[in-house]
């Protein structure tokens, strides 16, 4: 069976890909958690990643790391991870290997935080060019091959690929096109991204590194983690 490690549900960005990918293609795998404890991870995680990162796959006493090549790893014995018709499945490949090496403004100003709700307004003309780039890219693969999932009508790894960016529009109350609400709202009512905030509210594990980075330029308003005094039901 396969091991898939990660780390926590409410900070891990790159755990969310593989997990929820798994999740929604039934693929079974055992998982396997280890939590940010520090600034320096690198010693618990060099453990079971070559790299030191998550997540990292573990199977038939192989090791695959990075994100990009364990749902690759995944398409290559699995069906459905990338979609069948040529020019959709091409899209999608190019689509998440930029959301890989990309949006890197996005990402740093509005850090993966599941539980907070943050306020970050006014947005830096950066991060408002990758929101930009975003709904351009998500309206292409909608309009192009007809939703509701990016790439057809069948969820797969591009949707796995974005979904962490889900999380931070409801987090940080980032704007968005009204056209991309449908498919936001098919998304976040997937099973498998409700069960991964659920859990991501639930965990125990606080890191303050984490925590720091997530308030950044702005303010927390409300936490709905169930060990904040702020909190509030899922959903």
């Amino acid at each position: 069976m396969y091991q898939l490690y990660i780390a926590n549900k409410n900070y891990s960005s790159w755990s969310l890909r593989p997990w929820l990918l798994m999740q929604v293609l039934a693929i079974p795998f055992e998982e396997k958690q280890v939590q940010f404890q520090s600034n320096d991870n690198s010693a618990q995680f060099k453990a079971f990643a070559p790299n030191a990162k998550v997540p990292c796959l573990h199977h038939d006493n192989w090791v695959v790391w990075d994100s990009l090549a364990i749902v690759e790893y995944l398409a290559e014995r699995h069906a459905r991870v990338w979609p069948q018709e040529n020019k959709a499945r091409s899209w999608a490949r190019s689509a998440a290997a930029e959301m890989h090496s990309g949006f890197s403004e996005l990402r740093s100003y509005c850090p993966f935080h599941a539980g907070g709700r943050f306020d970050k307004t006014p947005l830096p003309a950066s991060v408002e060019n990758d929101l930009k780039r975003l709904e351009q890219l998500w309206l292409e693969g909608l309009q192009r091959f007809g939703g509701p999932y990016l790439a057809g009508n069948q969820f797969s790894a591009v949707d796995a690929f974005y979904a962490p960016v889900l999380f931070r529009i409801q987090s940080y109350q980032l704007p968005v096109a009204p056209t991309l609400l449908p498919y936001i709202e098919l998304m976040m009512k997937l099973p498998a991204m409700q069960l991964w905030y659920h859990q991501a509210l639930t965990e125990p594990f606080w890191d303050d590194e984490h925590e720091i980075a997530a308030l950044g330029a702005g303010k927390l308003i409300a936490d709905h983690r169930s060990g904040s005094s702020s909190s509030s039901d899922v959903g």
